[in-house]
C-alpha cells in the first residue's frame, strides 16, 4: 500500500534507538524527509548514518527534549514540517510517598510540556498547508494506571487531554492527532525494567525477560517494527478520517471494553 506521504517532511523525537527510532525508519522507507533528535551525539550520528541506508533524506538535531531552549533549537531547525512524531523517554517507577514537587515538574516537562511545546510550534503550519499528523508515543498505562508508574501516567494523561480537545480544532484543515500506546515492546527500556528485576528478585535476564513476556496476552514482547508501521499508517494520507483516538499496541492485553 502506497501511504501517500512521500516527500513529507517529519520530525521524529526521541528517535536514536527504540520505538522513536522504529517510527522514523517506518517513515523513511515511505520516503519521507526524516529529521531525527537525540542527546547523545554519537548514538545520533549513527542512527542518521543507519536510516540513510533506507535511501531517504535523513539529518540529525542535538537537543534535549526536556530544555526549553534546546527545543527551541529543535523547531527552528526543523523548519516546515507535515508529521510529528512526539516521543520521550519517561520517568523510572516508584513510590508515591517519596515523590517530592521536582519530580513532578520534571515528569510534567518530560512528557507534556514539551510535546505541547512542539505540537504549538509546527501545528499550525499545518493547517495553513491542510495537510499534517500529529503523533503521540505516551504509554499504555493512560489507560491502565498503575501506581508505581504515576509520575509517567499523569503527564502522558494530561498530553493525551490537551490533544483531544486540539484534535477536533484541527482536523477541518487535515492535520490529525493521535496517540500510540505501547507496552513491553522489545527496547532498551524492558530490558532497564528486567535488570530492575534482576536486582530485586536475584533472577537471570533470561529469566526477567521471560516473566515480563508473560504478563502480554500473546506471551511475546512487541516488536518495535511493528510500532513503527503503525506509525506510519496513522501519518498516512488513508488515515486523514481518523483523529483524537488511543490506540494500543499491547498483544491483545488490555482488559477493558472501551
Amino acid at each position: 500500500m502506497d501511504l501517500g506521504i512521500r516527500n513529507r517532511r517529519a520530525l521524529v523525537c526521541a528517535s536514536t534507538r527504540g520505538l522513536g527510532y522504529a517510527c522514523a525508519q517506518a517513515l523513511a522507507r515511505e520516503g519521507c524527509a526524516v529529521l531525527i533528535n537525540g542527546h547523545d551525539r554519537g548514538r545520533l550520528d549513527a542512527a542518521v548514518d543507519s536510516l540513510r541506508a533506507t535511501g531517504a533524506q535523513v539529518d540529525g538535531v542535538l537537543a534535549d527534549l526536556n530544555q526549553h531552549e534546546e527545543r527551541s533549537r529543535l523547531l527552528e531547525a526543523a523548519g516546515e514540517i507535515d508529521i510529528l512524531v512526539n516521543n520521550n523517554a519517561g520517568p523510572p517507577p516508584g513510590n508515591y510517598q517519596k515523590w517530592q514537587t521536582d519530580d513532578w515538574y520534571q515528569a510534567l516537562e518530560s512528557n507534556m510540556l514539551g510535546a505541547i511545546a512542539l505540537i504549538q510550534g509546527l501545528v499550525p503550519g499545518m493547517c495553513q498547508r491542510k495537510f499534517g499528523r500529529v503523533v503521540n508515543i505516551t504509554s499504555a498505562m493512560v489507560k491502565s494506571p498503575r501506581a508505581p508508574m504515576g509520575l509517567s501516567t499523569a503527564a502522558r494523561s494530561g498530553l493525551t487531554a490537551y490533544c483531544k480537545g486540539l484534535s477536533q480544532e484541527v482536523v477541518a484543515d487535515n492535520v490529525t492527532i493521535n496517540n500510540l500506546l505501547p507496552e513491553r515492546f522489545n527496547t532498551d527500556r524492558q530490558r532497564y525494567m528486567a535488570q530492575r528485576m534482576m536486582q530485586a528478585s536475584g533472577i537471570t535476564m533470561e529469566e526477567a525477560m521471560r516473566q515480563i513476556a508473560d504478563t502480554i496476552c500473546a506471551k511475546r514482547l512487541g516488536d518495535p517494527a511493528e510500532f513503527g508501521d503503525t506509525c506510519a499508517f496513522l501519518c498516512s494520507h488513508q488515515a486523514g478520517f481518523m483523529s483524537g483516538q488511543n490506540i494500543q499496541l499491547d498483544g491483545g492485553s488490555y482488559p477493558g471494553l472501551i
